[in-house]
């Protein structure tokens, strides 16, 4: 051989990371978008929406169809009592902990073709891809299809020990009650406390899954590397005044309820917009009581909803949110009641480490990418309890979630998965 020839191909074998080979595996673009399309059929309704909400019999059909897909793959396929969907692949290394991936295929009434599906196929896609390769990981690996992410994460909360008895009584969008759909799904619930995983149990946990906002579509990426999954904190408003007629109650001696409130909504837009960072703040919902046009309020109630991956910045907001409120009363004449909810959700950061292996596997692969927190919740806010945590966004036209105009192209959807692909192989090898 040449020798200039040998010492370029040894140098440059030297630059090529170990985790990521010359020429990796890639996932069937073709296969993966036909996939999605078929899933797409399980409760399509005339306004080209999909109403396959969980426990429905859209929902158990097509729970069917992506079974068959896993047992395809090379997977083994089961059903836990919680009805999550447990797919299974060996490792070659004994005592190495599973590395598990997956999301959700249930919708919201009327929704969209990606939201969940995206995730949940692009994990069987990469086992099937493996498959197909001869590749075996050193980690076993965990396709994990989870039941009723849009209804409360019911089977992320089961596996994490979370799901009280009191939610399985709750009705879903089906009609049935959680306890009656997990029967319905195959699932045993006067057993869920058997699902529960410890931390520890699991090496990672990953998710794949659309961005539910405009940034990476905006700004022309293909990757976003979740930095974590914000806090919810729900707060009532109750300003009580005087109900009176609205035609012989002169203007200079009402005592208005709505006045504060209405100034409220616009103060809360105010202080949540003068921080930096990502924060958000909502007023969705606004009662006045009686409720009638010719009736000057007597109470009137507001809803705030708060979102941050910080639960400091979240409270240390809301105390300048409270006292505006209490102002805004003394100066109407009026009084304000505030009533804190039950915490909507923790916030779970994203793992460091899985950070870093996601963005290097979008390197190796060519594509942007930037880190952004996750402004709705997901399963794998629960699965964060459990071990390590790391979620892929790919690009969803406009922003646009939870409806039938969502959409994600086919050359995404195969980045995100490829992204995944790549991610867990460089994970088995650097977890032990």
């Amino acid at each position: 051989m040449n020798p200039l020839l040998g010492f370029i191909l040894l140098a440059f074998s030297l630059f090529i990371s170990p985790d990521f080979p010359a020429d990796p595996p890639k996932v069937n673009q073709d296969r993966l978008h036909s996939s999605l399309m078929k899933l797409s059929t399980f409760g399509k309704n005339a306004a080209g929406g999909s109403d396959r909400v969980a426990y429905s019999q859209h929902d158990v059909d097509a729970r069917v169809y992506v079974k068959e897909l896993m047992r395809n793959a090379g997977l083994e396929v089961s059903v836990d009592f919680a009805g999550n969907i447990i797919g299974k692949r060996a490792g070659k290394t004994p005592g190495l902990k599973p590395i598990a991936f997956g999301s959700h295929i249930d919708e919201v009434p009327n929704g969209g073709d990606y939201d969940g599906p995206v995730g949940s196929l692009g994990a069987i896609e990469v086992i099937q891809t493996l498959h197909e390769n001869g590749i075996v990981t050193d980690h076993p690996l965990e396709v994990i299809i989870f039941t009723n992410e849009e209804g409360g994460v019911i089977g992320s909360r089961a596996l994490a020990g979370q799901l009280s008895q009191e939610a399985l009584k709750t009705v879903s969008s089906s009609g049935l009650t959680q306890s009656e759909g997990i029967k319905a799904l195959g699932g045993d619930p006067s057993r869920i406390a058997e699902v529960k995983r410890n931390p520890g149990d699991l090496a990672a946990f990953l998710e794949l899954h659309i961005e539910q906002g405009a940034n990476l579509y905006r700004e022309k990426l293909d990757i976003g590397v979740v930095e974590g999954i914000v806090a919810i904190e729900w707060w009532e408003f109750t300003y009580t005044g005087f109900a009176n007629h609205a035609g012989t109650t002169p203007m200079n001696m009402r005592k208005d309820p709505m006045l504060p409130a209405a100034r409220l909504v616009l103060a809360i837009n105010e202080i949540v917009t003068s921080h930096e960072g990502a924060q958000v703040g909502t007023v969705g919902k606004i009662q006045a009581y009686p409720g009638a046009g010719n009736v000057i309020p007597g109470e009137v109630k507001l809803n705030l909803e708060l979102r941050d991956l910080s639960a400091e910045k979240i409270w240390m907001i809301y105390g300048e949110i409270e006292a505006k409120a209490k102002k805004l009363a003394e100066e109407s004449k009026t009084e304000v009641s505030i009533i804190h909810r039950e915490v909507a959700s923790k916030p779970a950061l994203a793992d460091p480490a899985i950070q870093k292996s996601i963005e290097n596997s979008a390197k190796s692969l060519g594509f942007t990418f930037k880190y952004l927190p996750s402004g709705a919740g997901h399963d794998a806010q629960e699965m964060a309890r459990l071990a390590p945590m790391g979620m892929i966004f790919i690009p969803s036209k406009d922003g646009i979630s939870h409806a039938p105009s969502e959409f994600s192209t086919k050359e995404d959807i195969a980045n995100g998965a490829n992204v995944l692909l790549q991610t867990i192989l460089s994970l088995d090898k650097s977890l032990k």
